[in-house]
């Protein structure tokens, strides 16, 4: 990406800042904030407002648990880019923010814009899925979306959100099963490993509860 964004002209702009934002991206992933907060104001200076910077220099903020400026970030890529997985990413900074009356509206909201694009191609079921899993509370929802994405594509992020979904509902077997299949590729996100420890988790503490499990014989009459 670098060598890319190198041999790139200075006079496109706009294709240094996408570049600049993909560097942002992988260092914050790898876990340098202080280089991915340098690269997405860099893609901010090269192509103001660009709402891919904005997004990525956002979920820099949360890291840094600057979670107002987060908001600020976020809200400003909303209104250039309204797409629904865009303000379920505002929603969440305002509830870490604790601004609940605006994070439940903006979740609604979410959920509404949503729904209604759930069954084409271009859809925000991912964040559709976390939402029911993570914030209503609804597992059956969850998974429910998660099945109906799972059949239109199996990449490692939608084989992702179908174990979350499956853990929300208890089935911590099947679910480890199903993030299994999307880690084995050697995926580093960390969201997907954070599920996959929390998931085995779960498992290793309900294969100890079967295996202390004391059986008592009926006494001999």
């Amino acid at each position: 990406m670098q060598m890319a964004y190198d041999s790139t002209p200075s006079t496109e702009r706009e294709d240094r800042a996408w570049l600049a934002t993909q560097i942002a991206h992988l260092n914050l992933i790898g876990g340098d904030l202080s280089k991915a907060e340098a690269y997405a104001n860099g893609a901010l200076a090269l192509f103001p407002d660009y709402h891919y910077a904005l997004g990525t220099l956002a979920q820099v903020r949360i890291a840094q648990k600057r979670y107002d400026d987060a908001v600020k970030l976020l809200a400003t890529r909303y209104a250039a880019a309204p797409h629904a997985e865009n303000l379920y990413a505002l929603a969440e900074a305002f509830e870490l923010a604790g601004r609940t009356d605006e994070s439940q509206k903006a979740f609604a909201e979410f959920e509404r814009k949503s729904l209604a694009e759930t069954n084409i191609t271009d859809n925000s079921n991912h964040e559709l899925i976390a939402y029911y899993a993570d914030h209503a509370h609804e597992p059956a929802k969850a998974l429910e979306v998660a099945k109906r994405e799972l059949d239109r594509r199996k990449d490692v992020f939608t084989l992702d959100c179908y174990a979350w979904a499956l853990a929300a509902t208890g089935d911590y077997e099947a679910a480890n099963e199903q993030i299994q299949k999307a880690i084995q590729v050697g995926v580093k996100d960390p969201k997907i490993l954070q599920h996959a420890e929390a998931i085995a988790q779960h498992v290793t503490r309900d294969h100890a509860s079967i295996t202390n499990v004391q059986f008592v014989t009926p006494a001999r009459q």
